[in-house]
């Protein structure tokens, strides 16, 4: 069936929210999008012929009986962040191939395919057998868990079993190391089982996971696991109950958003406060270590914006691809092409209105001075962003109207009050970005767009 977005949710994620029934329907859409690229998966393999043929139309008739048991069991595969990494991974994989162009002999195998298919068979309670090459030591079964087989090597074989009561477990066919059972609620360590960890249930009952164990939970991450340390644990669980108590009592819209789904977030080994996300990976987002629960929250508020701004660039054309013009972001230190700045404009259009509801709540005067600092330098950054893509000749008409409701939420607050210290320390900061910028990259003031 065709997906329709309703104008007023349209409009309302161009103002920057959208709220849980946005969020819903953009991972309906998501949805839709896994299952299209696992088609296109079983045609492109189809077409590389042999072997790899076989092993994907197993794992499209497996992923149908599974969806025809239970379909909730297959959308809660597919529509876990490290589908969309396999998935379309894969996919470009085998188009280069059946186009000739990878200079290999032999098609990329196809075992993240069949392992989605597996779990899909686990989750609906699928009586089945299925098996497939390893290229490590570990059998992982996305958005459930895996365990590492010791001894085993590429080329043995993955196994996975789904009994006629539902009872499942993995292993490697021919290897002396008895298999693992799947546990039932899959969370955490486990004896041999390794999984994502649950950090907060909220009344939804959509858990915000911790993420350490996939090898595909992030586009870019080592597939082995960052370590963390039980302490590590503890941290994160601490800090992520505070931030989602932090977002429900302060931030209702973006806790409302946050909480509409399963949300994942990646722990990354990386200096400062980072964080990114990832436009085949929805619902996930890579983080360094937060240094405070607002800290979290705040790189939760605005991951999730790129988030829903990739979906829905999933959904429609709001700007017309293959220009090369690069324009100055006042939050990188590069320059940036149109689709960079647009997402960097919309996630700090909810950034300066995260800082806004702080300048409500904070009661430490200095931690107030920061949040009105940082309320000005960005409501003005993203309003600056806004204004140069809606010059730069190359929006579509729905990209025009998604540009322009950006621009008329930011006008509203660049016209509320904000002390004049807060707004001279915010410019300051802006205008030292913009110089550092200039200096970087040799692009004279005047000919900065």
């Amino acid at each position: 069936m065709p997906l329709r977005v309703p104008g007023r949710l349209f409009t309302a994620l161009a103002t920057g929210g959208g709220g849980a029934d946005a969020l819903r329907l953009l991972a309906r859409a998501e949805h839709s999008r896994r299952l299209a690229c696992a088609l296109a998966v079983t045609r492109a393999a189809g077409e590389a012929g042999g072997e790899v043929a076989d092993a994907a139309a197993g794992a499209w008739e497996l992923l149908a009986a599974a969806h025809r048991a239970d379909p909730a069991a297959v959308a809660g595969v597919l529509s876990h962040p490290s589908a969309g990494t396999a998935l379309t991974g894969l996919l470009a994989r085998l188009d280069r191939f059946v186009e000739g162009g990878t200079g290999v002999a032999c098609a990329p195998p196809v075992h993240w395919f069949s392992a989605l298919a597996a779990a899909a068979a686990v989750r609906a309670g699928v009586p089945a057998t299925v098996r497939w090459p390893m290229t490590t030591d570990q059998v992982f079964l996305p958005s459930l868990g895996g365990a590492r087989f010791p001894g085993a090597r590429p080329g043995d074989l993955a196994e996975v079993v789904v009994d006629g009561g539902g009872a499942a477990r993995i292993g490697v066919a021919g290897l002396g190391s008895p298999p693992v059972e799947v546990p039932q609620v899959p969370s955490g360590p486990s004896g041999r089982w390794r999984a994502a960890h649950r950090l907060v249930v909220p009344d939804t009952g959509a858990p915000l996971l911790l993420d350490d164990a996939d090898p595909l939970r992030f586009p870019g991450v080592p597939e082995r696991p960052l370590g963390l340390t039980p302490g590590d644990l503890h941290w994160w669980e601490a800090t992520a109950r505070e931030a989602g108590r932090l977002l429900r009592d302060q931030h209702p819209g973006t806790y409302a958003e946050l909480v509409a789904g399963p949300r994942t977030l990646v722990p990354v080994d990386r200096p400062g406060s980072f964080s990114g996300s990832s436009a085949e990976a929805f619902g996930a987002m890579a983080l360094s270590r937060p240094r405070s629960a607002r800290g979290l929250a705040l790189s939760m508020a605005h991951e999730m914006q790129h988030g829903k701004f990739s979906a829905v660039l999933h959904l429609f054309d709001l700007f017309e691809p293959d220009g090369e013009e690069l324009y100055y972001a006042p939050w990188r230190p590069d320059p940036r092409p149109l689709l960079g700045l647009f997402h960097g404009a919309y996630a700090h259009l909810g950034v300066a209105e995260f800082w806004n509801r702080r300048r409500d709540v904070e009661q430490e005067p200095g931690e107030l001075a920061l949040a009105e600092a940082r309320f000005a330098r960005w409501r003005t950054g993203a309003r600056e962003a806004t204004e140069v893509l809606l010059a730069s000749g190359r929006l579509t008409a729905l990209g025009q109207h998604f540009a322009q409701t950006m621009l008329g939420a930011l006008d509203a607050l660049c016209r509320l009050p904000v002390p004049a210290e807060a707004r001279r320390r915010g410019m300051a900061l802006a205008a030292e970005h913009r110089a550092a910028w200039v200096r970087r990259n040799g692009v004279p003031e005047a000919q900065l767009i």
